[in-house]
């Protein structure tokens, strides 16, 4: 359908005034937290640089575009051990970024070596950071608690495929808990979509345990937005690797599995458009359909 002239020309205009006018954004504080360590589980998670790679994954869900710029996590590691390397993994939901046939890979590789792989995290990550990397991120330490015990552990070798993989966990384990706060010098921007966050610690001796937080969530913790699912951790080593286990369901098990989150905190900036842009765009295109109106009911 052909618009009248005077359509024509207020589309022109508004095209014009687009171009001539900078989107105009509104910045706004993120901020996310699965809460407080809970005690109830710490799973190992580390590089793979001086032993084989272990990684512990939980959720977060971005509703919109955001810039990550620091973040926090709470976990076990010996009170003699010294922190070589932290690295930081973003990775979205299983199948996105994941081979689903399994064909690219040798034999071994063609078959699953887990229960399922629904909304684990995919097989390879989204972005990451590392502070051996120049410019990637900076870390401190902070000990909460010279003792801490959590009352069930996922350490190194206590990973399996399945059909060995329940082992109802590797037993308590006592330590420092020590509080990891990063800042991404080279901040990560996401689109919006449903992620996970794997931190991962490179000790002198021992290794870093992530803790656990309370599933559901509860205060000071941030609720997920209504309908969307607040998924339970995960963990793989080198060996399972491209495929993920749930920690509660597929490795502690039992009658009725437990299911865990992770404790670790998100901050950083949405970009949201302001009031008088939308409102401008808005009277525009009402200004169309009155157009479009008056020349029908002639």
């Amino acid at each position: 359908m052909k618009l009248s002239i005077a359509a024509a020309s207020l589309t022109t205009a508004l095209l014009g005034l687009g171009s001539a006018v900078p989107a105009s954004a509104a910045p706004a504080p993120f901020f996310f937290s699965t809460g407080s360590p809970d005690g109830r589980i710490a799973t190992a998670s580390r590089p793979g640089s001086g032993s084989f790679e272990i990684e512990s994954a939980d959720d977060f869900f971005l509703s919109t575009a955001t810039t990550l710029t620091s973040a926090t996590f709470t976990g076990l590691i010996p009170a003699t051990s010294s922190v070589t390397n932290v690295v930081l993994e973003i990775y979205r939901v299983f199948p996105k970024d994941s081979d689903t046939s399994r064909t690219s890979g040798p034999p071994t590789f063609s078959t699953p070596k887990v229960p399922t792989r629904v909304n684990s995290p995919s097989d390879v990550a989204f972005a990451s950071r590392d502070s051996l990397s120049a410019g990637d991120l900076t870390f401190a330490t902070a000990v909460l608690s010279p003792v801490f015990t959590a009352n069930n552990s996922v350490s190194p070798g206590g990973i399996h495929p399945q059909p060995g993989q329940t082992t109802g966990g590797d037993g308590p384990v006592t330590n420092e808990e020590v509080q990891f706060t990063v800042t991404l010098t080279k901040p990560i921007t996401l689109p919006s979509d449903h992620y996970f966050f794997v931190p991962q610690v490179e000790l002198g001796n021992g290794d870093f345990l992530w803790l656990s937080a309370p599933r559901p969530i509860v205060p000071p913790g941030t609720s997920f937005p209504p309908g969307v699912t607040d998924l339970q951790s995960w963990t793989r080593d080198q060996g399972l690797d491209p495929d993920w286990l749930r920690i509660g369901t597929d490795i502690v098990g039992g009658t009725t599995p437990p299911t865990f989150n992770a404790a670790f905190s998100l901050t950083g900036t949405v970009f949201t458009p302001e009031p008088d842009t939308l409102a401008l765009l808005g009277c525009g295109l009402l200004g169309l359909v009155f157009l479009r109106r008056s020349k029908t009911q002639r």
